[in-house]
């Protein structure tokens, strides 16, 4: 897992690309803010105005995709999609993951939200093949050297 301070250098290093900023003038802008000449020398606060003045620059940072990318929003409220959200999550699966299932599945669409109650289930149940089938093939742990 990556830290603040590795987010905020990799962040600092898109910035610079997309803004195309050269190594001279990279430095230029990091003595003039900061006294330093490399951004690893920066400290939090001194990482905070850097990213400041990029974002004046013009710099928009994206988010990164996630495991929740596609998440249902109405999740907290249907059953089903809470079983297929913790089915994704012991499988440490992105919800993307069920759009390839529908996709498999023929099912016609946009939204997992959209499903019925039987395309849930066929969902569901796919899932837990799948969680079947990785504990199957997970090598036997031996418990006589605990």
């Amino acid at each position: 897992m990556k830290t603040t301070r590795q987010r905020d250098l990799a962040k600092i290093h898109v910035a610079k690309k997309e803004l195309q900023i050269d190594d001279d003038q990279y430095r230029d802008i990091l003595w003039t803010l900061a006294r330093v000449r490399s951004a690893a020398d920066l400290d939090t606060h001194g990482r905070a105005q850097l990213l400041a003045y990029l974002r004046k620059l013009g710099f928009r940072a994206k988010r990164g995709a996630s495991h929740h990318e596609g998440r249902p929003h109405n999740t907290d409220r249907d059953d089903q999609l809470k079983k297929i959200e913790a089915l994704l999550a012991d499988q440490r699966l992105p919800w993307s993951y069920v759009n390839g299932i529908m996709q498999q599945m023929k099912i016609q669409q946009p939204r997992i939200e959209f499903l019925s109650a039987q395309q849930k289930t066929a969902i569901i149940a796919a899932l837990t093949r799948r969680q079947k089938r990785q504990a199957d093939s997970a090598p036997a742990q031996d418990d006589s050297h605990a």
